[in-house]
C-alpha cells in the first residue's frame, strides 16, 4: 500500500464509517492512524476493539470547527494523509436542528482545509507530493431519482435536506480549495451503509433492536423510498483504494449496486429475527406501521459505482442479503454494545418532524 508506514489522520474515527476504516487501516495496512473525534452523541470508542493497545493508533478528542487546536495536531503528527468524515449525518436531526449540520459540515470542514492546506504546504517536496486529503461524502447531495436512472460522477448536485445540502456545500469547498490553492484533494460520494457499530437511531439498527424487543416497526410513507445499501466494510476498503490509488480532483462514487425498499428492508430484517429468534406471539412483520412521511423525503438513490469499479477494481463483496444477514448476526451476539447506548439516555424516538 502507498501509505503503508505513514501517517492518516481519520477525522470522525469514532463514528460509524470512521470506525469501520480505522478497523480495516490497523488490520490491514501498516498506517499509523490519529482518530479525531469530539464524540458526540453518536460517536462510541467502544467500536474501536483493541485500538487502544496498537502502537499504530492514537486518539485525539478534538472538535474539526477549531482551527487552532487542529493546527496543534498537524504540527504534532505531520501526517501523510487526511480522511475526512466527521460529520453530522442524520437527515431527520437536520430537519430539526440544522445549525449544527451547517456548522460541522460547512464550517468545520472548510476550517479543516486551511489548516491541512497550511500543513501541505509546509511539507517538503516528496512528502509534498504524496500527501492525499479525501473528503467521505454522501450520494444524498444528488437528489432523488425517479424509478429508473442512476447517479453519476457527472450528476448535478440537488439536495433536498438540510443534511444534505450541508454536505453538498463541504463537496464544493473541498473541490474550490483544490482548483484554488492546488491541495491534492479527492472525493467519494456513498450509498446507504450498513453493517456492525452502526448507532441505533439509522434504519437498519432501530429496526433490529425493536424488533428483538417486540415493539411496532414504524415505516415512513408507504415504505416504497428505495436505497442502494454498502457494506460498511465493503465501504471502508473502497476509501482505502481511493486513498492509494486514485487521481488528485476525482470524484468517485460508492455504491453496493444493492437497490431495495424501504419496506423490502424492514421486512428482510423481520424474516432474519423470525429464523434466529423466533417469538412465541407470531411472525414479526405484524408489527410494521405506516407513519407520516417525513418532509422532503427522496423517493430514491441509486449509485452508478462503474468508474472506481474499473478504475481502481474495486466491488463490493457483500450482496445485500449476505451483509444484512451478518449484520443481524451482529447485533444479536454483541447486545452489550447497543444496551450501553440505551443506557446512557438514548430513546429510540421519532425525530425529523419539522
Amino acid at each position: 500500500m502507498r501509505f503503508s508506514g505513514a501517517t492518516i489522520f481519520v477525522t470522525g474515527g469514532a463514528g460509524f464509517i470512521g470506525s469501520a476504516v480505522i478497523r480495516h487501516l490497523l488490520r490491514d495496512t501498516g498506517a499509523r492512524v490519529v482518530n479525531i473525534d469530539k464524540l458526540t452523541y453518536a460517536a462510541n470508542l467502544d467500536s474501536l476493539p483493541g485500538a487502544t493497545e496498537n502502537s499504530r493508533y492514537a486518539f485525539e478528542r478534538q472538535c474539526i470547527c477549531e482551527a487552532e487546536p487542529m493546527r496543534v495536531l498537524f504540527e504534532k503528527y505531520r501526517p501523510d494523509a487526511v480522511m475526512h468524515l466527521a460529520a453530522e449525518s442524520h437527515v431527520d436531526r437536520s430537519i430539526d436542528g440544522p445549525a449544527e449540520f451547517i456548522k460541522t459540515n460547512i464550517l468545520g470542514t472548510f476550517t479543516l482545509l486551511q489548516e491541512a492546506l497550511r500543513h501541505w504546504r509546509s511539507l517538503a517536496p516528496e512528502r509534498s507530493a504524496r500527501f492525499r486529503f479525501l473528503h467521505v461524502s454522501t450520494d444524498e447531495v444528488f437528489g432523488s431519482l425517479g424509478v429508473d436512472g442512476y447517479f453519476s460522477e457527472q450528476t448535478a448536485y440537488a439536495p433536498n435536506s438540510p443534511y444534505s445540502a450541508s454536505k453538498a456545500s463541504s463537496d464544493h469547498l473541498v473541490r474550490a480549495w483544490h482548483e484554488t490553492y492546488g491541495l491534492p484533494t479527492l472525493v467519494t460520494n456513498c450509498s446507504n451503509n450498513y453493517g456492525p457499530y452502526h448507532f441505533p437511531e439509522k434504519l437498519i439498527p432501530h429496526m433490529i433492536i425493536k424488533g428483538l424487543a417486540g415493539e411496532t416497526l414504524p415505516v415512513y410513507g408507504d415504505g416504497q423510498n428505495v436505497r442502494d445499501w454498502l457494506f460498511v466494510e465493503d465501504h471502508a476498503e473502497a476509501l482505502s483504494l481511493a486513498l492509494e490509488q486514485g487521481r488528485i480532483g476525482e470524484t468517485y462514487n460508492v455504491g453496493g449496486r444493492n437497490e431495495r425498499s424501504n419496506l423490502h428492508v424492514v421486512e428482510s430484517i423481520c424474516d432474519l429475527l423470525d429464523q434466529m429468534i423466533p417469538r412465541s406471539d407470531g411472525p414479526r412483520r405484524r408489527l410494521i406501521t405506516f407513519v407520516k412521511d417525513r418532509p422532503g423525503h427522496d423517493q430514491r438513490y441509486a449509485i452508478d459505482a462503474t468508474k472506481i469499479e474499473s478504475q481502481l477494481g474495486w466491488k463490493a463483496r457483500e450482496t445485500f442479503e449476505s451483509g444484512l444477514t451478518k449484520t443481524v448476526g451482529w447485533y444479536l451476539e454483541h447486545r452489550a454494545w447497543w444496551n450501553a447506548i440505551l443506557e446512557r439516555g438514548y430513546k429510540q424516538e421519532r425525530i425529523g418532524l419539522g
